[in-house]
């Protein structure tokens, strides 16, 4: 039996979707905070468990059975540390043989922010003593393509990065990766350092924007304060445009580059290439 926390996030779906092509749906679990946002994943015939990280009650039971588990990494940043722990001791509890985490690219030296709770995670498994593969995932081209809309509106494309050099994938890619991992034998201790096989520069990024939609974007490189200071401006709750001009300043110090192309090797397939997300988002936007 194979659990996936987060199944009703973006993250988790993929991964679903991808183990399906392999694995009878009675063999997976959908470890999910709110069940009710997963009927259509027990309509595949998936059984569906409440299992939500700032309840430890519920995991004994969402991993009861259980023979590996992906934990997908809590979005609610700041709180991580503590979540991620009590994940870690109902699946030592459970006696689950194999347990995937999604970390950060170089999580051990990353100069990210964002580092932070997830080296706090990696040290928490290691004294676990459960037998653990390390995901370490670079960034979705998806969170810069989420940018798209208003770099249109405003022929700018704002960011911190500099010339740092972002080695995204999409994020199918990183599922994938964690779908075949999952279905591997053997990958306890393995730590996977996960890119795109592209690197490129948000002035890059921003060209491509234009060459894909035929008006002109340009990127607009701004200080860490003021780069937040706009996304706040733009209606992102403060926490977040704080941890995304981080991020954009941990790019320009290479936090998101590694071309060691880990990921596509692992996948057996090239990442999907940035121009691709870039065309997809746009066609979305028509």
């Amino acid at each position: 039996m194979i659990a996936i926390t987060g199944a009703t996030g973006q993250l988790g779906r993929l991964v679903i979707e991808t183990l399906l092509k392999t694995l009878p749906a009675d063999q997976l679990i959908a470890a999910v905070r709110n069940p009710e946002k997963a009927k259509d994943l027990a309509a595949l015939g998936i059984e569906v468990r409440k299992a939500d990280y700032s309840q430890p009650a519920t995991l004994d039971s969402a991993f009861q059975g259980v023979d590996k588990l992906l934990l997908i990494s809590s979005s609610e940043v700041g709180q991580r540390e503590v979540q991620h722990q009590a994940v870690i001791d109902a699946a030592k509890r459970a006696q689950v043989k194999l347990l995937a985490y999604t970390s950060l690219l170089h999580a051990d030296t990353s100069p990210l922010g964002l580092g932070v709770e997830h080296r706090a995670t990696e040290a928490a498994l290691k004294a676990s003593g459960l037998p653990v593969v390390l995901l370490r995932n670079g960034w979705y081209t998806e969170n810069y393509a989420a940018s798209i809309a208003p770099a249109l509106a405003h022929h700018a494309f704002i960011g911190a990065v500099g010339e740092g050099r972002i080695a995204s994938a999409a994020r199918a890619d990183y599922a994938a990766a964690a779908a075949a991992v999952l279905l591997l034998d053997d990958q306890a201790g393995k730590v996977y350092e996960l890119a795109g096989d592209q690197a490129y520069t948000l002035t890059e990024f921003a060209a491509a924007i234009s060459s894909l939609s035929g008006e002109t974007v340009n990127y607009v490189n701004l200080p860490e304060a003021e780069f937040a200071k706009a996304l706040i401006g733009a209606g992102l709750p403060e926490g977040l445009s704080l941890m995304l001009a981080d991020s954009d300043v941990g790019a320009s110090k290479g936090g998101l580059f590694d071309d060691s192309h880990s990921l596509s090797k692992l996948i057996g397939r090239a990442t999907t290439d940035y121009q691709t997300v870039i065309a997809d988002t746009l066609a979305a936007l028509r």
